[in-house]
């Protein structure tokens, strides 16, 4: 499949949500825990390989706000896979930057610290720059956006806050994500068929893939077979496919 690319097309932002953990365990009579542990295993193949492609940004979603309601059980595991993986050499071998976006003051402090020294260990490296979304919802981080702007606003005499102020480029300056663009790709494993509240705002022309491996046993070819439909579709951004055209062959 490889072959088949156009490495001059890489999209420059992938966005992963990593569904199929669970269910690759159960399906195996192991614990959940044991299906997040070997999907770090992928993370690990994953963002390799994006480094390889010349992917600029690889943001995963990897614990939503939702998450919380999960059994406290399965929580303190993820929790512990977090701190553990943020041990991998992988970002320093590949040369990756780490971010992270979400509510994250209501992780574990212990993960809150760990989080923050792997930015800072990391944030020389410049082949790509891998975003983890942890306790992290759209719906959330929107309405942040918007009370930010607020307070912000609060007791400035000088500047009113009108209407007419409330921009969308005001509002991206906002958002968790304001330091990379947009998705330019959006996979989903796990054969389900929708966006759970993840980057919404971000996603309104990325191209969607979804398949139904679980994220365990998504590989490299997986990663190359959804660029590879992700180059066959033309990105028309609200114009006619003729006005696309004829731009191309200026």
């Amino acid at each position: 499949m490889v072959e088949e690319l156009d490495m001059t097309r890489i999209p420059e932002h992938i966005a992963i949500i990593m569904d199929g953990n669970g269910r690759w365990a159960t399906e195996r009579n192991k614990p959940r825990s044991y299906g997040h542990q070997a999907g770090v295993e992928t993370v690990r193949r994953i963002t390799s390989e994006c480094v390889r492609l010349g992917v600029k940004y690889l943001t995963l979603y990897t614990f939503s706000t939702e998450n919380w309601s999960r059994p406290s059980d399965e929580i303190a595991a993820l929790m512990g896979l977090v701190l553990t993986s943020l041990e991998d050499e992988i970002f320093m071998k590949n040369n990756v930057r780490f971010r992270v976006i979400g509510d994250i003051g209501r992780l574990p402090i212990e993960v809150q610290q760990k989080l923050r020294e792997t930015e800072e260990h990391t944030e020389k490296n410049s082949a790509m720059t891998m975003v983890v979304a942890l306790s992290y919802s759209s719906r959330w981080e929107i309405t942040k956006a918007v009370q930010d702007i607020i307070a912000e606003n609060q007791g400035n005499e000088k500047v009113s806050l009108r209407p007419e102020m409330i921009t969308e480029e005001l509002l991206s300056k906002h958002m968790q994500t304001n330091f990379m663009p947009d998705p330019d790709l959006l996979i989903r494993t796990g054969g389900e068929l929708r966006i759970s509240n993840y980057l919404l705002w971000q996603i309104a022309y990325s191209e969607l893939y979804f398949c139904d491996t679980y994220w365990p046993d998504f590989g490299e070819d997986d990663l190359q077979h959804a660029i590879y439909s992700f180059q066959k579709r033309q990105r028309r951004f609200g114009k006619t496919e003729r006005q696309i055209e004829e731009n191309e062959n200026k």
